[in-house]
């Protein structure tokens, strides 16, 4: 008889068999592999590469293999690591000539020392865990190198605008960079939008060349038609070239011209430096004529002058100026500037004139000699003259001090203020520096006029005899007075400061009472008479101190009297013995 336990674990059997093979049959309950990969790797040249690859799940043992694909699809193994207990122990196979070689480290990441353009490549991670299963992930290398410095070649020959068909403008080259980069073309920093056909108006032509070392160089070239208005502009070519995390950068090269050669349309011709803006030089001055026509390369100028009505050749050159030294007024007249371009179309202006007007101004001329003499309260008339292109202006004036303009200078009744010197000046307002002078000196001759200085006592009282005084005459005239004092003492005639034509004498003394009677006086003299001046001093009081000292003169004076006439009274007594000591004695 059987255990009830028995049969009952018989019927279980075949059912744990069928859900055995009912797991094995099904994938998804087996254990898998998952794996941490970048799958896109951006480096730049030269820069150390790291490539992980890290199993997501804990496995007691796994084998991580790294291969590299080819361009075929064929897989190379490059390197491999094994986990033995908690340790991963790596092996590099392969370099496959790369220096410096692949190595793994102790995580079992692929690395790569100085990235090369030749690394990019897919790198595949392999990691089998035995019973856990397999897997496998795919990373991408890309490795960027920046151009080296951007190079342009103008054509440096000269270039006609009148080809009606593109030309040749310049070779942009970019060197060493890696992906290829785009290069684009500028005018008057406008990007050029040319296509990569032939068109009479403009395109561009690109080649790309692969480096020895991986890397890539580009060269562009530009061909374009021309215009004039191209005479002046800046061209140049950008490179435009791709970094790492979907970065741009560019660099310029730097800008050039043309030389281009087209037509004279039109002729200018003027007047340099120093000529006025009306067309006038001053006579003696050197004078430049300044032609200039629009074509290039410069075409040939022809100088010319119109003499009765015919054309007289001066010169001829390149540089497009001719120089006038020392230009006389005999020189004014119409100049002409022809530019010699066989180029140019039939309707364009070729030939400029301009007038040439000399000015000059010659020396002035007064009707009244260097110095003219009037009498005192006399009158005349100045004239002064002057010949001169344009026709100039004249002005009067004394001392920097406007009297009046034109050629009459006008004096009535002159006085000595009226004295000194006159200009008469002669401008050109139109005409800068262009100026002349002439001047005369005027004397007014007549008898002196004098001038003192009052006097006022020190003191409220009046004056005293001894107080000390200055006294000051000042006198002007022509011929120049002479100055005199009643008494002796007085000091030279001297001009006096600021005051034109005047002298001055001065005379200090001590006042007495003989001054307060007649006074004392200082005249000025010359041919034409004379004229004095007093000053009056009024009543002269004595000193006080001195009205002291004699009242004690005359105190002593009669104190010795009455000595004497006692001293002579006892003489006269001596008969009397004792008289003169009696008297003593009685004296109280």
């Amino acid at each position: 008889m059987e255990p009830p336990g028995a049969r009952a674990g018989a019927r279980r059997a075949p059912r744990l068999l069928l859900l055995a093979l009912l797991l094995a049959a099904h994938p998804g309950a087996q254990a898998e592999v998952h794996l941490s990969v970048q799958p896109l790797v951006e480096v730049m040249r030269g820069e150390l590469v790291t490539l992980d690859c890290t199993p997501l799940e804990t496995h007691d043992h796994f084998v991580l293999e790294w291969f590299l694909t080819d361009r075929s699809g064929a897989r190379h193994l490059l390197a491999s690591a094994e986990l033995q207990g908690s340790e991963l122990q790596g092996t590099v196979h392969d370099a496959r000539g790369r220096s410096p070689p692949y190595q793994l480290d102790s995580q079992g990441r692929l690395m790569l020392p100085k990235a090369q353009v030749g690394d990019e490549r897919d790198y595949i991670c392999v990691v089998r865990a035995g019973a856990a299963g397999t897997a496998e992930a795919t990373v991408r290398l890309r490795v960027f190198a920046k151009p080296e410095t951007i190079e342009v070649s103008p054509n440096k020959g000269t270039l006609s605008v009148m080809e009606d068909s593109a030309q040749e403008i310049a070779t942009c080259k970019s060197r060493n960079g890696n992906p290829v980069p785009q290069i684009t073309w500028y005018r008057d920093g406008q990007r050029l939008e040319v296509p990569m056909e032939m068109n009479p108006e403009g395109y561009m032509t690109s080649r790309t060349v692969r480096e020895a070392s991986g890397l890539l160089s580009l060269t562009s070239t530009l061909y374009l038609r021309l215009r004039k208005s191209d005479r002046d502009s800046h061209f140049h070519c950008a490179v435009h070239y791709s970094m790492p995390s979907l970065q741009h950068s560019r660099l310029d090269s730097p800008a050039f011209h043309l030389t281009l050669h087209y037509p004279t349309e039109h002729v200018q011709f003027w007047l340099g430096s120093p000529a006025t803006t009306a067309g006038w030089v001053r006579e003696g001055d050197s004078v430049q004529l300044l032609c200039q026509g629009d074509g290039s390369p410069s075409p040939e100028y022809t100088f010319f002058r119109f003499q009765d009505k015919e054309e007289k050749v001066l010169n001829t050159n390149l540089e497009g100026n001719l120089t006038l030294v020392g230009v006389q007024r005999g020189q004014s007249g119409t100049y002409g500037c022809r530019v010699e371009d066989y180029d140019a179309a039939d309707d364009a202006q070729l030939s400029q004139t301009l007038e040439l007007h000399v000015a000059y101004l010659d020396p002035l001329e007064l009707s009244a000699r260097e110095e003219l003499s009037l009498l005192l309260n006399s009158s005349t008339a100045v004239n002064c003259s002057v010949q001169g292109l344009p026709t100039p202006t004249l002005r009067w004036t004394k001392n920097s001090v406007p009297l009046g303009n034109g050629p009459v200078l006008s004096l009535s009744s002159v006085t000595f203020d009226s004295a000194g010197t006159y200009i008469c000046e002669a401008s050109m307002p139109t005409i800068p520096l262009l100026s002349r002078t002439r001047s005369f000196e005027l004397l007014v001759q007549g008898p002196p006029e004098l001038r003192a200085e009052e006097i006022e006592s020190k003191a409220e009282g009046g004056w005293k005899e001894g107080d000390e005084v200055n006294l000051i005459c000042s006198a002007r005239g022509y011929p120049e007075p002479k100055l005199s004092w009643s008494q002796l003492g007085g000091s030279p005639a001297a001009p006096v400061p600021g005051r034109q034509g005047w002298v001055s004498s001065s005379l200090t003394l001590k006042v007495t009472s003989a001054l307060s009677q007649g006074g004392i006086f200082c005249e000025a003299s010359n041919p034409h008479g004379n004229t004095r001046h007093v000053f009056h001093f009024g009543t002269v009081a004595p000193q006080t101190t001195q009205v002291g000292v004699a009242v004690m003169a005359v105190a002593v004076s009669v104190g010795l009297l009455l000595l004497v006439v006692a001293a002579f009274y006892c003489m006269r007594r001596k008969g009397r013995p004792g008289c003169c000591r009696r008297e003593e004695k009685g004296a109280p």
